[in-house]
């Protein structure tokens, strides 16, 4: 597999053009060239503008381009014709509106982020020490008891009530995992984030719902069309599934990069209104970070090898589609071991 980079576009004043086979980004302290032949995707992280003929060799060439939100929503994404078998699109529309093929889906992307969340938290346990070691061991004990009960879930409601219970202990766990932290985390909150870690978990989730619009688009599955999350116009769903085994990887992620001192108070800003996003300097170390942990191999259970986290969305896209079209009796998601 050819590993392309990602085009990160920070500045808000930049403007992305193409000269000679090349995507150039112009900014006040110069202009770069960046080899269309080595990219796979452009993340514009503020408000830069694009050329029409930028965009368009772009989609010629399979490369898509992004932009997020500030609190790392997707604001939009561009590409070119949608690739793979038709035939591919018209199972999954099929198994989209059928109730029990939807619901037995729903559950293995509930199911892995539920024993994913619990065995973070369990690492978490190894690394602390006395009475908070054995909270958060018992902390995951009660997070398993919840994937016990996946399996009775009767439709979506149900399920995301069980996902729901879970994630509220796994968030206090976060809390407990940063307790000695220059950061703090009390509870999830989003749209928008309140405090620092929850605005870098924000981000990160951003990031990576991108990673999955691409990794689909490129099996030729229609990240729109979900399963747990189901179809909503703009939103998309199946990205957000997929998404939902690798939350408790992205969190990971972030509390390791605030324990190392790796973000820290300085990189976030607070606006008004109480909202509190990454900025300018923060951006970059934090994107820094990620292209790190996008290089790191992680073992993956079905392909019993590892697996570099930046291939994972193609390979999770290319077993959903395998499942879609028959060739697999279920469908096995990302699971942390």
């Amino acid at each position: 597999m050819k590993i392309l980079s990602t085009v990160y576009v920070t500045e808000h004043r930049a403007k992305v053009g193409v000269k000679s086979g090349s995507l150039t980004v112009s900014r006040e302290s110069g202009v770069t060239r960046n080899p269309m032949a080595g990219i796979d995707s452009v993340l514009l992280l503020g408000r830069a503008q694009v050329t029409s003929d930028a965009l368009a060799r772009c989609t010629q060439r399979g490369i898509r381009v992004a932009a997020l939100k500030r609190n790392g929503a997707l604001r939009f994404v561009c590409g070119g014709p949608k690739g793979g078998n038709v035939h591919l699109r018209l199972a999954q529309h099929t198994a989209a509106v059928d109730e029990e093929l939807s619901l037995d889906l729903a559950r293995r992307f509930v199911a892995a982020k539920i024993r994913n969340s619990r065995t973070v938290v369990e690492r978490w346990s190894r690394d602390a020490e006395g009475m908070l070691a054995g909270l958060l061991r018992s902390r995951a004990d009660q997070i398993r008891e919840r994937l016990s009960r996946i399996a009775d879930a009767r439709d979506g409601d149900h399920l995301r009530g069980i996902e729901g219970d879970a994630a509220r202990l796994y968030f206090a766990c976060v809390g407990q995992a940063l307790a000695e932290s220059p950061l703090r985390f009390e509870a999830r909150t989003r749209r928008p984030p309140r405090d620092p870690v929850n605005s870098a978990m924000s981000y990160a989730y951003g990031l990576l719902v991108t990673e999955l619009i691409g990794g689909l688009d490129a099996v030729g599955l229609d990240h729109q069309i979900g399963f747990l999350h189901r179809a909503r116009s703009g939103r998309p769903s199946l990205a957000l599934d997929i998404a939902e085994e690798f939350r408790p990887v992205c969190d990971r992620f972030v509390v390791t990069c605030v324990r190392r001192r790796q973000l820290g108070p300085d990189d976030f800003e607070r606006v008004p209104g109480g909202a509190v996003y990454l900025n300018e300097a923060g951006r970059s170390r934090f994107l820094e970070r990620w292209e790190e942990h996008r290089q790191r191999a992680m073992r993956h259970a079905v392909l019993e090898r590892p697996v570099e986290r930046w291939a994972l969305p193609t390979v999770q896209a290319t077993l959903l589609a395998r499942h879609l079209r028959g060739d697999l009796p279920v469908y096995p998601p990302f699971v942390l071991s």
